[in-house]
């Protein structure tokens, strides 16, 4: 539940048209509400702008499709990460029962359903190469869900340095960018020598043995000479895209 739904839960209770009861039992499931198999946290996005998102992996699809239930009961949207490709069929029947048209990202396997219609600003990102692709839509999606426009810029890693000038364009009108690679991480370093925008850096597993699953990437990123670059955990497209739609958020409201 966000701040524009409580204030009009509110403002119906002082015109009149929603007595005190019916706005308790809106309100009743904040902060929290147990379901047993999880604490959904619907007060999260009223807290600090993100709302809770079902992270799939490992989770019984029976338990997911419960919580996805009481989070599209409570605020119509809904954000899954790392999901089965089996998932979707089951959560756009649920969808469909909360009249929403669920999306399906089948690289990443993000689910989406009831985002942000309106977007705002720019981000881009960029991908290093076509393997890195499922990260990159994981943070792309992420992004365009909470309300952040997102500018992709596929396939320009460094073994070819002269595909990056053509995204120029793309870097000025940008608030924020995601540059996604993986094998040996170099281009986070590369883009952060070309911009003064903010750059969250995201390390891929993707590469032969010594890449070790994605650690030699973001030893890399952690390590880069260009100062002040933000370097998400391996993989971690999600919160790449919560953090540069947060940047992207300050630019616009300003």
């Amino acid at each position: 539940m966000d701040n524009r739904k409580i204030k009009n839960i509110l403002g119906s209770v002082k015109s009149g048209k929603v007595s005190v009861a019916d706005a308790l039992e809106q309100l009743k499931h904040l902060p929290y509400e147990d379901i047993g198999v999880a604490k959904v946290d619907h007060h999260r996005e009223l807290r600090h702008g993100i709302p809770e998102v079902i992270f799939a992996e490992g989770k019984d699809p029976s338990d997911i499709l419960k919580i996805a239930d009481s989070m599209l009961r409570h605020s119509g949207k809904l954000l899954i990460t790392r999901a089965a490709k089996a998932l979707f069929k089951d959560i756009d029947r649920l969808c469909k029962k909360y009249k929403r048209k669920a999306v399906h990202y089948e690289k990443s396997g993000v689910i989406m359903a009831g985002g942000s219609e309106k977007r705002a600003g720019t981000i881009a990102v960029l991908c290093a190469g076509t393997s890195d692709m499922p990260v990159a839509e994981e943070s792309i999606a992420t992004a365009e869900f909470l309300g952040s426009r997102v500018e992709a810029v596929t396939d320009v890693g460094v073994a070819g340095l002269h595909r990056i000038v053509n995204a120029g364009k793309v870097f000025k009108e940008a608030n924020a960018l995601i540059v996604v690679a993986g094998m040996e991480g170099a281009l986070p370093s590369v883009v952060g020598g070309m911009t003064d925008k903010p750059i969250v850096a995201v390390p891929t597993s993707v590469g032969y043995g010594t890449s070790f699953g994605g650690i030699t990437a973001l030893f890399a990123m952690l390590n880069s000479c260009v100062p002040g670059i933000a370097v998400m955990n391996i993989d971690n497209g999600f919160g790449a895209g919560v953090l540069a739609h947060k940047i992207n958020t300050l630019s616009v409201t300003r």
